[in-house]
């Protein structure tokens, strides 16, 4: 009796252990993205691109193709990866990048931004207002400490200097300086490539311009009279300045990066001739920054974007743009830069780069000061 027993309890235990083996295995739930901090986070990048390819696209805004080599680099990006990029409003202002977020919030279409592309005082805003998600990219510690949030959330991307391109054929006597721009003969020839009161290139166009007339880091408001001035003047053209109204001679002399004026002037290979002037006096550089949006559709192909821009691939991409990449300086320590991109360079020598708390104070005092001192409805 008690073998039968233990042979029974035998045939019982064999059973349970056939009956578990044949039960289907535990499955990990799918890994949310939207909360990926870094590509080890992910699983490594070959889970990064997989998770990314199945999402299939990734939303840009504010991303003409003639900006840093952008048309490159999301052509490169496609390439690459095989992903679509769809590109939302090219022209819109650093102030209308963060109120796409805001607007699509709950909008899981075509019309939300995956990531951004913001003017380096915009970073911390959107930090603040919870717009934007934590995610180092796996190059983070090659960023200068200076232009990056130090949790992860914002990252500059690549500087300019604020310059003056010049449509020769219209303006004879190239302006070299600040100062130059109040004479007579630039009657209805000055404008600005954005909206004070949003855009960052423009913003930053007036605290430029401060530095050059008395103003300094800690104080924009010379820039805001300076502005004041040239409208006063009858030189300032109140019109946002793009290719056509430079080659057209709507806005002959127009104060913009030094990437947009130079990739401006080999597009238009001599028809007009453009010259692109870096100010004697006034040589502001401005660090842009990337971040991915907290409610990105596409989560995964939001940081894949960000792993592929600060690649040595994408940073080399907008070098060709005339932009100095963020990690430029780790670049050249490695020889990683080809020595015709370094050659194409335009002199930038005594540039300065204003901190995070200086850009906010600027950009308080000039867009919320522009309609009062300035008196310019730019459109």
């Amino acid at each position: 009796m008690k073998k039968r027993l233990m042979h029974a309890l035998a045939l019982m235990a064999a059973l349970a252990l056939v009956l578990t083996a044949c039960q289907p295995a535990a499955t990990e739930a799918p890994k949310d993205f939207s909360k990926v901090t870094s590509a080890a986070d992910a699983g490594g990048m070959d889970a990064l691109v997989a998770a990314a390819k199945a999402e299939g696209t990734v939303t840009t805004i504010a991303l003409p193709h003639d900006w840093c080599n952008y048309g490159g680099v999301i052509d490169g990006f496609k390439a690459k990866y095989g992903l679509q990029v769809n590109e939302l409003d090219p022209n819109a202002g650093s102030n209308d990048e963060l109120e796409a977020v805001k607007a699509n919030k709950d909008n899981k279409g075509p019309q939300a931004p995956d990531v951004v592309d913001v003017g380096l005082a915009f970073g911390p805003q959107a930090k603040t207002e919870q717009l934007i998600s934590l995610y180092k990219v796996s190059t983070w510690d090659t960023i200068p400490a200076s232009a990056k949030d130090a949790d992860g959330y914002w990252y500059g991307d690549y500087y300019g200097v604020l310059a003056f391109e010049v449509n020769a054929n219209v303006v004879k006597n190239v302006p070299q300086d600040w100062s130059d721009l109040l004479k007579p003969e630039y009657q209805g020839q000055v404008a600005l490539a954005g909206d004070p009161r949003s855009s960052n290139q423009a913003i930053q166009a007036v605290y430029a311009a401060a530095l050059a007339t008395g103003g300094s880091l800690d104080n924009a408001e010379p820039g805001l009279q300076f502005f004041k001035q040239l409208n006063e003047a009858g030189n300032f053209v109140p019109v946002i300045a793009k290719p056509g109204t430079i080659a057209q001679g709507e806005t002959p002399i127009t104060i913009r990066w030094t990437y947009n004026a130079l990739s401006n002037r080999d597009a238009l290979a001599g028809n007009p001739p453009i010259e692109v002037v870096v100010p004697a006096s006034g040589r502001f550089a401005g660090v842009y920054v990337q971040a991915v949006s907290a409610y990105a559709p596409h989560p995964a192909a939001a940081r894949l974007w960000m792993e592929f821009l600060y690649s040595d691939e994408g940073q080399t991409l907008w070098l060709k743009g005339y932009c100095h990449p963020i990690r430029y300086e780790d670049l050249l320590a490695r020889k990683a830069v080809p020595q015709d991109l370094l050659d194409k360079l335009p002199d930038v020598t005594g540039a300065v780069f204003p901190s995070l708390a200086q850009l906010d104070a600027a950009k308080k005092a000039i867009t919320e000061n522009w309609d009062a001192v300035v008196g310019a409805d730019v459109k």
